[in-house]
């Protein structure tokens, strides 16, 4: 600690640990003397640890964003958002139609199937994963009927993307 002695000693049952700082300042010199009981000590280790143990575990434990953000877009109908989520290639299964599309494509094609059916919410039945995998089963509910709804989302680069979705009619 450069310029400093330190030593712990024992004062009425308590244990003080001694630190003894000298800085020179111009010609003067300046002890720091500071008395710091041995429990102090402890309990700001204790407490320095807990602490960056709780912002580790915040860190660590940051759920990758997607998933609820897909079913946030299905509930109000809008394709552009997402789109966001989409992979750079999306199956999509409609009643009528069944293909592979880009995801500029499948904007097109998701964006007129909502506005065709006017989509009033989505209401979700069962999520779950699978390894890097999620997925979510649930209900459209649109102007035109109720389609059982199928999601699968892959981990691509750290960020979940839609890979698949169906639509089914009730």
């Amino acid at each position: 600690m450069g310029n400093s002695l330190i030593w712990l000693q024992s004062y009425r049952n308590v244990k003080v640990l001694f630190i003894l700082k000298k800085r020179f300042v111009k010609t003067l010199t300046v002890a720091h003397f500071s008395i710091l009981p041995a429990k102090q000590i402890i309990m700001k280790k204790i407490f320095t640890l807990i602490f960056s143990s709780l912002i580790l575990l915040v860190c660590a434990f940051k759920p990758l964003a997607g998933l609820d953000d897909v079913i946030a877009a299905l509930n109000t109908g809008n394709a552009t958002e997402l789109a966001k989520y989409v992979d750079d290639n999306i199956e999509i299964n409609l009643p009528d139609k069944s293909d592979s599309y880009s995801r500029t494509q499948a904007v097109m094609i998701l964006r007129d199937f909502f506005s065709n059916n006017g989509v009033k919410s989505f209401e979700v039945k069962h999520k779950g994963t699978n390894g890097n995998s999620e997925f979510c089963i649930g209900e459209l509910n649109t102007k035109s009927g109720t389609y059982r709804t199928t999601v699968f989302m892959i981990s691509k680069n750290g960020k979940q993307l839609v890979r698949e979705i169906r639509f089914q009619s009730k």
